[in-house]
């Protein structure tokens, strides 16, 4: 994206609460899977996101932040409405790749905060840490969309030791639950556990890109 362009891409900046995907021409979500598009077997993919410069990420999330919040408060989920106080990790949105491309940012509760970003290979995240992504979507020609709030909850050992105690919740930009994987929705939030099973050795955990983690990640 040329610099040139971002004046007029912020004052655009449309705010999408009917999902955050972009819909191609047979009416499924980008990305979706032929059959059930309810049932994915991974997050749905972006197509022809824009690259941004972290100037470019940081100004357009400081216009929609707020209110892509705001739409995420609606489902009541005590994440979603906690999440914009506690620590980010990250210094700009960056684009996810295991997040369908979308432009994300990391966000710890106190509990979970104490050991994100500091994990040693078979540490395990405290009961009641909770990790939060926002994301949204910017595409090649400049289109902004809300794209959904992805909550892990650690619970007590032994309490789904199949998804290594996680708790994976998909909340909607309108507030609507995707799904829960320990309740309504749990088979379309299944994949969540398949991908970050890859990471067992750090408890199932991605860490955000070295170039965007704020300084005292490395302290």
């Amino acid at each position: 994206m040329q610099h040139k362009g971002l004046a007029r891409l912020v004052a655009a900046v449309v705010v999408v609460a009917a999902g955050g995907w972009l819909v191609i021409a047979s009416g499924r979500p980008a990305g979706a899977q032929a059959g059930d598009p309810l049932r994915p077997k991974r997050h749905f993919q972006i197509q022809r996101p824009a690259q941004l410069t972290k100037t470019e990420a940081v100004t357009i999330y400081q216009n929609i932040g707020s209110e892509v919040a705001q739409g995420y408060a609606v489902s009541g989920e005590s994440a979603a409405l906690e999440y914009p106080k506690w620590r980010r990790f990250n210094d700009a949105p960056y684009k996810s790749k295991t997040h369908g491309n979308r432009y994300v940012n990391n966000f710890a509760n106190a509990i979970a905060a104490e050991t994100y970003g500091h994990m040693r290979p078979h540490q395990a995240m405290p009961a009641g840490a909770v990790l939060a992504k926002d994301s949204f979507t910017v595409t090649a020609d400049g289109a902004v969309f809300a794209g959904a709030l992805f909550v892990m909850e650690k619970l007590a050992a032994g309490t789904k030791p199949e998804d290594g105690d996680w708790r994976y919740v998909m909340i909607m930009p309108d507030g609507s639950h995707f799904g829960d994987s320990t309740g309504d929705g749990a088979e379309r939030v299944n994949f969540c556990d398949e991908c970050h099973e890859k990471e067992k050795l750090h408890d199932r955990l991605f860490f955000l890109p070295e170039a965007y983690r704020r300084r005292f990640l490395r302290e």
